[in-house]
Parts: C-alpha cells; structure tokens; sequence
C-alpha cells in the first residue's frame, strides 16, 4: 500500500475530456474560479518554503520506516528551499484533509507520501480531492502509459484489461486523480520519467502526490526538477552553501563563542549549527547560508573560535578516543 510545478499553458480551451467522473465521495464546489484562480497562483509563485506529509499506518506502527522526508530535506537543501515542516499522519481522511489543506494554504511546495496504491486504504487521492472540493478522474493518459508499461503480476496471469474484474478496479484506483477542469491538464497531471506510468498529481497549485516506495518517490522528485528550477529563488539551483568543521571541545566549550558568532552573521542570513557527536573524539560545528564568498571568509575565524578545522564530511578526522563530555 505504501507504493506512490510549473508549465506554460497549452489548449488552456480544450474541453474536457469525456472520460471524467464524479467519485461518491467528492463534495460540490463551493466555488469554481475562485479556486482555479487561487491554484494558479500557488503554481506561479516563487517557490522559498516546503513541506513534506508522509502518509501511512504503517510508519505510524513501526512497521516501516521512512526514508523519504530525509531524502526530500537533502533535495530541498541542493536547490535552496528552505523546508519548513514534515509531517507523518495515519491512513485517515480527515487528517489527510486538515493537513493538506493547512500546509497548502502555509507553503510554496508541499509533497505528499504514500497512501496511492490499489488497495482500501490508499486515500491520499480521495482524501485530498475532497479536500479542495475536486471530483476524481479516471485519468486517460496515465491509463494508457499503465496499459503499455506495467507488466501483469505473476500471481494474476488471468488478468485483462479489457474485463471487468475487481484486479482491474483496483488497478484503476492508482490513476483516479483529484481534478480541475479549469486548469490545463498539463499543469495538473505530469509524467516525470519516460519510463515510468506513475503520475504526478498537483493539487490546488502546490500540493504535489508522490508514491511512498522511495525508489519511485526519489525518481519522480529527481524528474521534477527541471520544472521548479524556473520558480526558485536562485534559478540556477545552486542550492545552500553548507562549511562543517571539526571541533575536539565539548559543546560547553564553543557555546559561549558560537553565541557570538551567530549574533554577528544572522543579519547575512548565515546560521550556525553546533552537534555533538556521542562516542565519538570530535564533534560538529556547521555554517548555513547563501552568501558563499562571506562565509568563506569566516573560515579562518570559526577554526580558531572552536579550536578545530575545516572538514568536507563529519568524522573525518576522527581518532580512537571515545567518551567525553556534551
């Protein structure tokens, strides 16, 4: 169950395809262009903050463990997005509802996780048009991409796609898709790899419906980008510029320094992050910012503050020594 955003207009006056359907469970619209116009401009607007909504009993349980919010904080660091929230939420409607509704309303990106497969609690699609007050579509496209590179389970040799059957309804479930006949399919449905069916769904301008299995979700991120890269702050996505360093001081050691040095560079917009590192003979200190050539020039500074060096990854330069104090 846990396998599961901008471009130019084109036929914005087509009609709407004959295919669509209203689900049992989508609500009338309240108000047509109101929102159109409102999920237009959430998918104009310059992209500075993110959140991420993983999905799924089974991470609440234990059962599995996710991996997808820190690959998409990683993703989100290299193009110079500042990731505001994540989110793990149960299989339920109601809170899919409230949180989708909040995050997009919050944030210029928002991703969700999981919850988009063939069986009864795969409602991240339900739940989200519900939502935004959108009916769901049998979506033509994503069919017919599903029909010619999928491949039949091994369990169902049987299977056709040309009768009706409950493996057939199930399979339908995964490209039933929140949609608004007001804006052109083409910004709301994308298909991000040649070699994959699995649409990407955006809802409402910002809300973007990935797959929990992190093979596609990091796949399907990684083809996403050329789309955002219009729409950050620094198009050519050169990200955050990050400066670790390796410190033998305890944290008690560089706090009173570290203090000072943070009130001394917030106003370049660069932070500064202190980590010990338990059981280990050195710990972290880190530089965050934008503003590459300022914090180069602090280098020299920060080493001699906390009596350490400049490292390219954590623990580096550690040595045999174990405990020592926090």
């Amino acid at each position: 169950m846990y396998a599961r955003i901008n471009q130019l207009a084109r036929h914005f006056s087509r009609p709407l395809p004959n295919y669509l359907h209203l689900s049992a469970a989508a609500r009338p619209s309240l108000s047509i262009t109101s929102r159109a116009m409102s999920a237009n401009d959430q998918a104009k607007r310059t992209i500075n903050t993110a959140a991420c909504l993983i999905i799924g009993d089974e991470v609440l349980g234990g059962k599995t463990v996710d991996t997808n919010s820190a690959w998409f904080a990683k993703y989100c660091f290299s193009l110079g997005i500042d990731l505001k929230r994540v989110e793990v939420i149960p299989d339920d409607e109601g809170d899919i509802i409230e949180a989708a509704k909040r995050m997009s309303d919050k944030y210029d990106f928002v991703i969700t996780s999981g919850g988009i497969g063939p069986t009864h609690d795969d409602i991240t699609y339900q739940s989200i048009a519900k939502a935004f007050n959108l009916p769901l579509v049998k979506h033509e496209e994503a069919l017919s991409k599903m029909k010619a590179i999928s491949r039949p389970h091994k369990q169902q040799p049987d299977f056709s796609w040309d009768v009706d059957s409950p493996q057939r309804k199930a399979r339908y479930r995964m490209i039933e898709l929140p949609y608004d006949k007001n804006i052109p399919d083409e910004e709301q449905v994308l298909f991000v790899a040649d070699d994959l069916w699995v649409p990407l769904s955006v809802v409402n301008g910002n809300i973007h419906i990935f797959p929990g299995v992190p093979r596609l979700f990091e796949k399907m991120l990684t083809g996403l980008k050329p789309t955002l890269l219009p729409r950050l702050v620094d198009p050519e996505g050169k990200g955050v510029h990050r400066i670790l360093f390796s410190t033998p001081l305890p944290e008690s050691g560089v706090a009173s320094y570290l203090t000072e040095l943070s009130q001394k560079v917030e106003g370049k917009g660069v932070k500064v992050g202190s980590y010990p590192r338990w059981g280990k003979s050195k710990n972290t200190v880190t530089l965050v910012g934008r503003d590459t050539e300022y914090m180069e020039s602090l280098v020299p500074e920060v080493e001699e503050g906390v009596k350490g060096k400049r490292v390219q990854k954590e623990g580096e330069d550690d040595d045999d020594a174990s405990d020592q104090e926090k």
